[in-house]
């Protein structure tokens, strides 16, 4: 990324703020936002939804209590996207998951991911006198990595609990005065998945219920300038989502689910009033649970998604999907597309975003691209 176009793009970012600053948009800001951001491929043609949708191996990301259902006894995932492609090429996240059966019941589940994001290269300069100079260039990046335990309580109901570290590094290892160093924490994510047995439907068609929930994130904010006071929460966030499986014969199926999320993260708070009688927002720097309580106080901070797959012989997927967040809080409003092939082991999966609100997208128009491997041979799961 060249510095004309940095320098514009951050001219975009201060605008943007600039209109939040007038108006009542009040958004909801965390540490490691990068957390936010769907790596999934699959779930990018289905409104980013993946708590409730069935397992593949991408499951690590949104809900690993979906791992006890696989039908593979082992896989590997592989995602690529680009981000804000509109601007620059050299911004991307890259993610990569695994998951394993642990003995011959098939009961209990291992697995693993790694979600890096790249922030391209940032050329440094300053005025000296009437000459720009350079200072060096910066290299931002965030990542996080992961590990998961699953495990089939019953017949039909899973839980997982999955420990992250997470980095984040703003500075790019460029800091001349050392007010800004890479944070670093850790977090829990718990969830669940239900999945029920196929039984009678629509007609002399089958049907199943599906339904998921994730309390992801949770752990100690994140400190970026060694200040107590501004110490960055993370993105933690409550997921819960239902769905239901449509089998039309064996070898067609449809599925549909929805899902609402909310972020577990205090926004701006009225902290008193200028001379003028308008109000001034703070964030409240207050401990994870205590801003956990607050965040409630945030009627709008609720999304919500919606999402339709057609499968023929796991072989070939269609799907779409919307996801919708209040203006208030970002106003990410975007409709999404995707396909999916298998062949033996490998599966492929494309996504395409279509954004339908007035307010900028880094993903709009962008092509996800998601690669998995069947490592092992197909669970005892693969019968129902």
């Amino acid at each position: 990324m060249n510095f004309k176009t940095k320098l514009l793009f951050g001219l975009g970012i201060g605008i943007s703020l600039g209109a939040y600053a007038q108006s009542d948009i009040r958004p909801v800001l965390t540490g490691a936002p990068f957390l936010r951001i769907s790596p999934d491929a699959r779930a990018g043609g289905m409104g980013d939804q993946g708590v409730v949708t069935s397992t593949d191996a991408f499951s690590q990301y949104w809900n690993a209590a979906k791992y006890p259902f696989s039908t593979t006894t082992s896989s590997v995932g592989v995602n690529y996207t680009p981000y804000m492609s509109k601007l620059t090429n050299d911004v991307f996240l890259l993610y990569g998951s695994y998951h394993q059966f642990l003995g011959q019941e098939e009961r209990s589940t291992i697995s693993a991911s790694i979600y890096y994001f790249n922030m391209g290269e940032v050329d440094l300069t300053q005025l000296v006198g009437s000459e720009v100079t350079s200072m060096g260039t910066a290299k931002p990046n965030e990542f996080s990595i992961d590990v998961a335990y699953g495990l089939k309580l019953s017949d039909n109901y899973s839980m997982a609990v999955t420990g992250r570290y997470i980095r984040s590094d703003l500075s790019g290892g460029f800091n001349s005065d050392n007010t800004l160093k890479a944070a670093n924490s850790f977090a829990v994510d718990v969830s669940g998945y239900f999945q029920s047995e196929k039984g009678q439907s629509f007609g002399d068609y089958e049907g199943r219920v599906k339904a998921g929930w994730a309390v992801q994130n949770l752990g100690p904010r994140l400190d970026y300038t060694g200040d107590e006071e501004s110490r960055s929460y993370l993105p933690t966030t409550a997921r819960l989502g239902v769905g239901y499986d449509l089998f039309l014969d064996d070898l067609n199926r449809v599925s549909v689910s929805v899902e609402a999320s909310k972020l577990l993260a205090p926004g701006p708070e009225i902290i008193g009033y200028d001379d003028n009688n308008n109000p001034e927002y703070d964030v409240p720097n207050v401990g994870v649970i205590e801003g956990i309580g607050k965040s409630f106080n945030n009627k709008k901070s609720i999304m919500l998604s919606g999402a339709v797959e057609y499968s023929y012989d796991n072989a070939f997927a269609l799907r779409g999907g919307y996801f919708h967040e209040s203006p208030e809080q970002g106003g990410r409003q975007y409709a999404t597309v995707g396909i999916g092939f298998k062949y033996a082991s490998f599966g492929l999966d494309m996504s395409y975003l279509i954004n339908t609100s007035k307010i900028n997208s880094a993903l709009d128009n962008t092509l996800r691209f998601g690669l998995t491997w069947n490592l092992g041979t197909e669970s005892s799961n693969a019968d129902y």
